[in-house]
């Protein structure tokens, strides 16, 4: 956990591109840049020069030049990691990089660790911990609805609520701790009442923080979506009509599809995860029979699934119901309306009737008739479950929640059984250290902070 030697990293994405940047931190940093660089403009070491400022050289190896670069100087504490930095943004040759690197390694720097940069503005209290973990979120988001979550945790909303309620907490912590020690005079410094109250109000924020970690999850892995129905519906035809590719085999064949397709489109900003599953029916042959027990285990996971019918086929009644009684989010397709002269209203009611938390479209997967409306009935879908504010995109910060929960809980007992301070402080304190481990202001173990920094780039 020692940061006190300058380390260094390709801060880019590696390989050839069109610049790339250097970074360096630490005690050492500006001095060792000083001692390869020589500025176009002034003869002043860098050293001397202000912070945040960028300066025209070279970067030579004794009397041979590696590259003219641009170097930018951040003086401590105010950089990324609170170390002095410095940044040099070079042409993007893998040798220019390389021969840049190698030569501020032999200067005296050495190569970052996973992640380092940011456990250092860690360390140096640039940032909580569950902002240090929203960046590499941040980094990872490949969707505005990642994006999102992500950059407002980095920016401290989340930490800003928990250091709010942690802090009305310890108040409370401090009065009973101070009765404990007027424990012989029978004194009541804390008022029961009030911190019952605020045990009640930290819980209604603690569960709907848990609650949203649902929305949070499926948005960072991909809403999970499943495309079911019987041989020949058309699933793959859809499939392929929303990715505008051939993913899947299509033919009049019924159990073409034996096996599970997945892959993930972005919907106005959110990713869904969509997975095309062999028909629902009786398999003729053990291979088929595989791929419909697939099925069926998908669509046991699947957040949503789209029941896609031929309404010229029969609609298999008895699977809708199972699936509607589980609470899926369904959606009911009909399919190949190209082909119809029109659609049955009295279906359409029965059906609203039948299932009226279903949706319900008509398409035609391979005319690519509706396809938007059943892409916004998806997206209404997702949007309506988002949790308003902040939304808990983090396993750890889910366990931890639910630690404090349980430990909330106790507290909240203890005051109706009218426990004694010292048992009330017991709960209060765990509670307390729960919430201080999502944001780092308790001790974590350096095993987990390895873990959690481990997931970085080498360069952030």
């Amino acid at each position: 956990m020692t940061n006190n030697d300058t380390i260094i990293a390709l801060a880019t994405a590696a390989g050839s591109s069109a610049i790339a940047i250097i970074r360096l931190s630490g005690n050492e940093s500006i001095s060792l840049v000083d001692s390869v660089f020589k500025s176009a403009k002034f003869q002043k070491k860098l050293s001397k020069q202000k912070s945040h400022t960028v300066h025209l050289g070279v970067i030579a190896d004794k009397n041979t030049a590696i590259d003219q670069v641009l170097v930018s100087v951040f003086k401590n504490p105010h950089s990324y990691t609170g170390e002095d930095v410095v940044e040099i943004s070079c042409h993007g040759s893998h040798y220019i990089q390389q021969s840049i690197i190698d030569l501020l390694i032999e200067k005296g720097a050495r190569l970052a660790k996973a992640g380092e940069f940011t456990l250092r503005a860690f360390l140096n209290k640039k940032m909580d911990l569950s902002q240090a973990e929203a960046v590499a979120d941040l980094i990872a988001a490949e969707s505005k609805a990642e994006h999102q979550i992500a950059i407002g945790q980095m920016r401290g909303g989340f930490s800003e609520q928990l250091k709010k309620l942690r802090e009305q907490l310890i108040n409370f912590a401090a009065l009973i701790e101070l009765e404990l020690d007027f424990s012989e005079e029978d004194v009541a410094f804390a008022n029961r009442k009030e911190l019952l109250s605020l045990v009640i109000k930290i819980k209604e924020i603690i569960k709907k923080l848990i609650d949203s970690f649902a929305y949070g999850n499926v948005i960072k892995n991909g809403v999970p979506v499943v495309i079911a129905g019987k041989p020949n519906a058309g699933k793959s035809s859809l499939l392929n009509t929303l990715f505008n590719e051939e993913k899947a085999i299509v033919s009049k064949i019924a159990g073409t599809t034996r096996d599970s397709i997945e892959d993930i489109l972005v919907i106005d900003g959110i990713p869904f995860r969509f997975t095309d599953t062999a028909g629902l029916r009786k398999a003729n042959d053990k291979i088929e029979a595989i791929g419909v027990s697939r099925a069926k285990n998908k669509i046991e996971a699947a957040k949503i699934v789209i029941y896609l019918y031929d309404f010229s086929d029969e609609f298999d009644q008895e699977f809708v119901d199972k699936i509607y009684k589980e609470n899926k989010i369904i959606i009911l397709a009909m399919n190949k309306i190209d082909q119809l002269d029109g659609i049955d209203n009295n279906w359409i009611k029965y059906l609203k009737t039948r299932y009226p938390k279903v949706k319900n479209c008509a398409i035609s997967a391979k005319k690519g008739i509706n396809i938007d409306v059943l892409k916004q009935l998806l997206t209404n879908i997702i949007s309506k479950k988002q949790t308003a504010g902040l939304v808990v995109s983090n396993s750890r910060h889910k366990n931890a929640l639910e630690n404090t929960l349980t430990s909330l809980q106790a507290v909240q007992k203890g005051l109706d059984a009218n426990l004694s301070g010292d048992l009330l402080a017991i709960d209060i304190r765990e509670s307390l250290r729960y919430i201080g481990q999502i944001t780092g202001e308790v001790a974590i173990d350096k095993d987990i902070l390895g873990t959690i920094f481990g997931k970085f780039c080498i360069g952030k």
